[in-house]
């Protein structure tokens, strides 16, 4: 099938993604322990002002509000049974914003972790994890997802497994990992550990990267290891929105538009092509990281002392390819945004 995401980035070089989708629902009014994607049911407009906010800030790619969107976590909400409806709605909403845009954006299909632990440390074997994100890929495939997108993955089988039913579908696919335990995925993955493991799948994505983590500065570190690890691939970075602090019984990220301004800018001059936000990053950050990709100049690769200067200091000294990283454990993957 045609990609879009290769034919716009051969247009222009790089492209900018969304920004979370946790954060501006929950500014919509999504409670705590909530399924956002029986939002796109129960409030579809405001699944696609979330869409349509994404576009009008200057997004070329944004994501479907699907992350959950697996059998293993609607199961949690008493839908397991709903996984195909509830992601085909999902693109279906993104489809109408897209067509409706003026210009092409790319609705891009999002598959999140199971949240289940994979064989042979945990109970869930590599046909099972395939069978559900086909599942829920081929939902997203018939709302009319250009794309799909997985994200916030810490298992390399898990990666893995998904690749496979994305495949499945004959839609193009990207996948990006969380980086966030001093510089590796908490399932111990390095940023070089990524770049081999989408080299060698056989049907490998048209793009891959970092998302989430724990900071932009973070994020970047990583983006220079898949760079130094010799990527060839386009990479994308979706770094938070600075750090999260608790205020007033709520969770807030400190990263300011001006500081994501920068990361964007920073991001790209990394090697990123496709430049994104994920955690706090609302239409406000999106619009000033647009504004900065169109109008500052492309510059030199940033050194670690330049990007620290910038965006503020790393969680870690180390970059996860040392002897000093500590080893992984494991986690139940948390929502995006």
């Amino acid at each position: 099938m045609a990609d879009i995401l290769s034919d716009l980035l051969a247009e222009r070089g790089w492209l900018m993604a969304d920004g979370a989708t946790g954060t501006n629902l929950f500014n919509m009014g999504l409670a705590s322990g909530e399924a956002p994607e029986l939002w796109n049911v129960t409030h579809p407009e405001r699944i696609r002002s979330l869409y349509r906010d994404s576009v009008a800030a200057g997004s070329d790619i944004f994501l479907t509000n699907t992350f959950g969107g697996n059998a293993s976590r609607l199961k949690l909400h008493d839908a397991a049974g709903r996984v195909g409806e509830l992601n085909r709605i999902g693109a279906e909403l993104g489809r109408d914003v897209a067509d409706a845009a003026g210009r092409r954006v790319i609705v891009a299909g999002s598959i999140g972790p199971t949240g289940e632990i994979m064989a042979p440390m945990g109970t869930l074997t590599r046909e099972t994890a395939v069978e559900m994100f086909h599942e829920q890929a081929e939902g997203l495939k018939a709302g009319g997802a250009d794309l799909l997108w997985i994200e916030t993955i810490s298992a390399a089988e898990e990666y893995a497994a998904a690749a496979e039913a994305c495949a499945r579908t004959g839609l193009p696919w990207c996948g990006t990992m969380s980086f966030d335990t001093a510089g590796r995925t908490m399932m111990g993955v390095t940023s070089a550990d990524m770049v081999a493991l989408v080299d060698g799948l056989p049907d490998p994505p048209v793009a891959f990267g970092a998302n989430c983590g724990v900071g932009a500065a973070d994020l970047l570190r990583t983006v220079l290891g898949f760079a130094a690890a010799g990527a060839t691939l386009p990479i994308i970075a979706k770094g938070n929105a600075g750090i999260p602090k608790y205020h007033d019984g709520h969770i807030h990220y400190d990263g300011t538009p001006e500081l994501m301004a920068d990361y964007a800018v920073l991001a790209r001059d990394c090697g990123a092509q496709i430049i994104g936000g994920c955690c706090g990053t609302t239409p406000d950050h999106l619009r000033a990281m647009r504004q900065a990709l169109e109008t500052r100049p492309a510059g030199a690769r940033p050194s670690l002392e330049t990007i620290a200067a910038r965006l503020g200091g790393f969680s870690s000294a180390s970059d996860g390819t040392g002897d000093d990283t500590p080893p992984a454990r494991e986690r139940r993957g948390r929502r995006r945004g």
